[in-house]
């Protein structure tokens, strides 16, 4: 971890600087600069500051000479010197200077080759645009060449920021204030009969796009048309341009606008040279092995994110959600039907209620929930000032007590909370800046509490007291190495050991009470995203997936994602609790 120590000044440079590589002990001209700028480099590649004398052995130099170049950037502001530590770290001229890289970045010649290839790829116009004062400009385009309906030559027209797609994604990403400021402002003018006019509809909407990473436009701007656009963020994750695909609504139904998501990213990524991103996975593994044998589909549905799967035993039914459709979905794994219910907002997760119904994280609050009647009194809030946040997984402990964790839309570092709510609505933070708050579970003995960050690929143990809910002593109980995917939801059976889906590894992964890897459970889809042990005897484990940003190439070669699937597990499941308030 990087200090926060306050910083000593640079040391003064010595009156003649000696080094090795000139034959009167200085260092001169272009050999010079270019040992420097390779100092430079190496400090900036370091994952902690460097001292002097590794600086040093890593570029092969005299400390001497080494220290004397380390003093010069310093003095030019390049670098700067802890005072404590005495390691080196990039100095506030290097921001200074990319803040002039991004004001003069050429866009249009950043992103030709971009449009080019999704105008390939789509085999549809792709375009380029900028926020222009109440709307959006497009300042470059690419059109594929085909026969049919073709949209035109749209560069220098103007796009309304609350009806098209590359309107709503740079909205979407603007930072909170600058977004209510002109959200404030915005007039939701309808253009068309698709056109949202509703303020509080308009602001999920934008949720929605905030957490998907891209946004459509079905005809919301004008009829007939669709579009597909992400957004090209700068390096404080600010939006400078939107890049798009549009065309013939007939030739861009819903599914093909989703499944080109992942490409207009791609495409944006690639413009902004991926300096603004998050952690939001767009690539994917190939599959290292076929499907286990005792897999089986049980619920072939569609979701963009399917989470959440909790055992309804009296009905013998599965609930589960899909957060980015929204909607909370009931299915009979038996006969493969379900029923969705759509819901109006983000919705995170769905849990039984022991008097009757669920509770759901839906938006920024957890409420009650009913099939027929839909969502009902808000039970808690436990983020109110943080609009920029969703819920993401949810369970109960045995005692009733329901955990819930929270991340950034934009799946940013450091943002989830893991909150506990008690049966008498009593609400804790149990855990403060995580990145992906995900899968829960507890030991069949309740002693030991499990949770994943995806963000740092790693689940972590607790100890736990079931008499008061506290969790302490956290440590790592699995770090999930790269290549295997990343940990998501988790399930724990009854022999204590842990099963844990791994999110873009085509796999879930059954680890030993002692975190050892015991086996492997290999999938026909690249995301699987949680785990439940229901059916008979708890003996079945059943698996949600998520199709989300994966391409068509990806979706032909994986066309099951989004579906549930049933795996013969061998051992019983441990049950999890129903919320006691």
């Amino acid at each position: 971890m990087r200090s926060n120590r306050p910083l000593r000044q640079a040391p003064s440079l010595p009156p003649r600087p000696e080094a090795e590589g000139a034959a009167d002990g200085s260092v001169q001209g272009t050999q010079a600069l270019l040992r420097a700028l390779r100092l430079l480099d190496l400090v900036a590649a370091a994952p902690a500051p460097l001292r002097t004398a590794a600086i040093a052995e890593q570029a092969g130099l005299s400390r001497a000479t080494v220290h004397r170049m380390l003093a010069a950037l310093a003095e030019a502001g390049l670098l700067r010197q802890e005072a404590e530590t005495g390691g080196w770290r990039l100095g506030l001229k290097v921001f200074e200077m990319a803040h002039r890289v991004w004001d003069s970045l050429d866009l249009r010649g950043a992103a030709e080759p971009e449009l080019a290839r999704l105008a390939t790829i789509s085999n549809e116009t792709a375009r380029l645009a900028v926020l222009d004062g109440d709307g959006c400009l497009y300042v470059d385009q690419r059109e594929a060449v085909r026969p049919g309906v073709r949209l035109g030559y749209g560069v220098g027209a103007r796009a309304a920021l609350h009806a098209s797609a590359v309107g709503k994604v740079i909205l979407a990403h603007l930072p909170p204030p600058e977004r209510r400021r002109r959200l404030t402002a915005l007039q939701l003018t309808p253009l068309t009969a698709a056109t949202i006019t509703s303020s509080d509809a308009f602001q999920r909407d934008l949720d929605l796009v905030k957490a998907r990473g891209y946004a459509v436009s079905i005809e919301e701007s004008v009829e007939g048309v669709a579009a597909v656009a992400a957004p090209v963020l700068n390096h404080l994750s600010e939006p400078i341009a939107a890049v798009c695909v549009l065309g013939p609504s007939f030739r861009l139904p819903p599914d093909r606008l989703h499944a080109l998501g992942r490409e207009v990213i791609e495409a944006a990524r690639r413009i902004s040279g991926n300096a603004g991103h998050v952690e939001m996975s767009i690539a994917t593994t190939r599959p290292s092995a076929p499907p286990s044998p005792g897999l089986r589909l049980a619920i072939g549905s569609r979701p963009f994110l399917g989470e959440g799967p909790v055992w309804l035993a009296e009905a013998a039914q599965l609930a589960f959600v899909d957060i980015l459709a929204p909607a909370i979905h009931l299915g009979d794994p038996a006969t493969g039907e379900e029923r969705v219910v759509p819901v109006p907002e983000l919705v995170g997760a769905v849990v039984p209620r022991r008097a009757g119904g669920f509770v759901a994280t839906i938006g920024n609050a957890i409420r009650l929930w009913d099939p027929e009647a839909g969502a009902g009194a808000v039970l808690a809030v436990p983020e109110p000032g943080k609009a920029s946040n969703r819920f993401n997984d949810a369970k109960c402990d045995r005692a009733g007590r329901l955990f819930a964790g929270t991340m950034a839309l934009d799946a940013g570092p450091g943002q989830g909370t893991l909150w506990r709510l008690d049966p008498d609505l009593r609400l804790t933070a149990v855990e403060t800046g995580l990145h992906v708050s995900n899968g829960l579970g507890w030991s069949p003995d309740d002693r030991t509490f499990y949770f994943t960050d995806t963000g740092s690929r790693t689940v972590y143990a607790y100890d736990y007291d079931l008499a008061t809910g506290t969790a302490t002593n956290r440590r790592p109980f699995v770090v999930v190495p790269e290549a295997q995917g990343k940990p998501d939801g988790l399930a724990v059976d009854a022999e204590g050991f842990v099963w844990v889906a791994l999110w873009d590894g085509w796999s879930v992964a059954r680890y030993a009470p002692d975190g050892q890897l015991d086996r492997l459970v290999h999938l026909p889809v690249p995301r699987p995203t949680s785990l439940a042990f229901g059916g008979e005897g708890l003996r079945t484990l059943f698996i949600t997936s998520a199709r989300v940003r994966l391409s068509a190439a990806q979706l032909a070669e994986a066309p099951l994602s989004g579906s549930v699937f049933a795996f013969d597990a061998g051992v019983a499941g441990v049950p999890v609790g129903s919320f006691g308030g």
